[in-house]
């Protein structure tokens, strides 16, 4: 299909995306027709290497064999299912899933989608403490599916959504980077200190949970400070709220570790599962203890869609577990990470746009700025070098949150190759240097945490 056919269809059909959405512009970007491995191709014969692991939902490369044959024999035999009854793909997801959950964590539920699973998740910790109020962090992406979802979605600006889910409240996000409180030694302390004495006050009810990410992926790729998570935790604890972590674009080995919350020696009380744990297919889910399962359900607990738990899905998901098991991706991700950071260090030094590396196993972020100094944020560098990249042959995208767009967002396929890494960061070392060499302070050090405004 060419350019003036597709831009015709989208000018016709489609329902438009708002301008400024990283959606917006799509009948002028390339168009894709096929995928292998690390690599899409569109309809002109070029390749891009994909550095945004499709929608996220890529980390197993594209088209994984295990992935394929397992979607063929489901073809052949059955697909789709009633919930009415058991099948055998979703007993077997279910188990497998379950034996490679952190403990007590052991009990799923199986949905579409990961913004299903935060709703989900939601009404799951509602159920199991009787209480109302959420919370998530100022510069969170949860979802836009749902009014739950898009209402626990700050970092997009929920004005735009003109209405908000009741109990629905933010938090300081833990942006070091960026503190409002400076180089305080006690900023994990201050954070949180600040952010529940307004919570607190904000409560309309009895408070049933706050919701995280591992790692902010969305926001700008934000790592919590060592320390936060287990902090966040017993704060949450003490007011008899659970810790929800979700863990949609961290899960499944993309951090170094199997689960994002491992970095942090912190178990959550619910965790979500989405992206790539179908390996090309929509699956999603939702986890927690059997004593919180059970609690819930004993207030009426009850979640599903139409095609969840669906043969095809379930058993993509049991090949995604295989491929990440037997490929060692866990351990994969793990070297990616040496790899990257030790070559996004080193443009670092002669780059002076790029104010902050930040970021574990295969999802990084580069953030961008004038200068060192002061830390304006740099979009309008960010978004030349996404376009340049692309022209290039290597799909990134840039990140943030309340009119920063200014982070570059690294994440390859677990399954790339040293040599495909190298390639991706020849690229991108080419584009930052030709754009950001001349930025201001660029010997100054990386991570000068001065207060700035937010």
């Amino acid at each position: 299909m060419d350019a003036q056919t597709a831009k015709a269809i989208v000018e016709k059909w489609m329902i438009p995306t708002p301008a400024g959405a990283y959606m917006a512009g799509l009948e002028n970007r390339p168009i894709i027709a096929r995928a292998e491995g690390i690599e899409v191709i569109d309809t002109t014969g070029k390749r891009y290497l994909d550095f945004g692991s499709g929608q996220m939902a890529a980390a197993l490369g594209h088209n994984h064999p295990r992935f394929v044959a397992a979607v063929e024999k489901s073809l052949k035999t059955i697909s789709h299912s009633t919930k009415t009854f058991l099948n055998v793909d979703r007993l077997e997801l279910h188990e497998r899933l379950g034996g490679i959950l952190t403990s007590p964590l052991q009990k799923s539920l199986f949905l579409v989608s990961g913004s299903d699973a935060i709703e989900a998740a939601v009404d799951l910790a509602r159920k199991a403490t009787g209480g109302v109020d959420v919370l998530a962090l100022d510069m969170a992406l949860h979802g836009s599916t749902s009014f739950v979802t898009r209402s626990l979605t700050f970092g997009w600006g929920r004005a735009k959504h003109r209405l908000a889910a009741p109990g629905t409240s933010a938090i300081l996000t833990p942006y070091r980077y960026r503190s409002p409180f400076g180089d305080d030694p006690d900023f994990v302390e201050k954070c949180l200190s600040v952010s529940f004495e307004i919570a607190d006050a904000n409560f309309t009810s009895k408070p049933a949970a706050v919701i995280i990410e591992p790692v902010l992926s969305a926001g700008g790729v934000i790592v919590p400070p060592p320390g936060y998570m287990k902090a966040l935790q017993k704060m949450a604890h003490d007011r008899g709220m659970l810790l929800i972590m979700d863990e949609s674009q961290t899960g499944l080995g993309k951090t170094g570790k199997m689960w994002g919350h491992l970095h942090e020696d912190v178990v959550p009380d619910i965790m979500t599962v989405s992206k790539h744990f179908g390996a090309g297919l929509p699956v999603a889910a939702v986890t927690t203890s059997a004593a919180i399962a059970d609690r819930a359900v004993a207030n009426g607990y009850f979640a599903t869609r139409s095609h969840a738990c669906d043969p095809i899905v379930c058993a993509a998901g049991v090949a995604s577990i295989d491929i990440i098991e037997q490929e060692k991706l866990v351990e994969r991700a793990a070297a990616i990470d040496k790899r990257m950071r030790a070559q996004l260090e080193e443009m670092a030094k002669s780059i002076g746009a790029i104010g902050e590396i930040r970021g574990r196993g295969v999802l990084f972020g580069v953030e961008l700025v004038e200068d060192r100094t002061t830390k304006v944020p740099a979009n309008a560098l960010a978004r030349a070098v996404v376009a340049q990249c692309q022209d290039e042959g290597l799909l990134v995208q840039s990140r943030g949150s309340h009119g920063r767009t200014n982070v570059i967002r690294l994440v390859p396929p677990m399954v790339s190759t040293d040599d495909e890494i190298d390639r991706g960061m020849e690229i991108l070392g080419k584009v930052l240097g030709a754009h950001g060499r001349d930025k201001k302070d660029k010997h100054a050090g990386l991570t000068r945490h001065s207060a700035r405004p937010r």
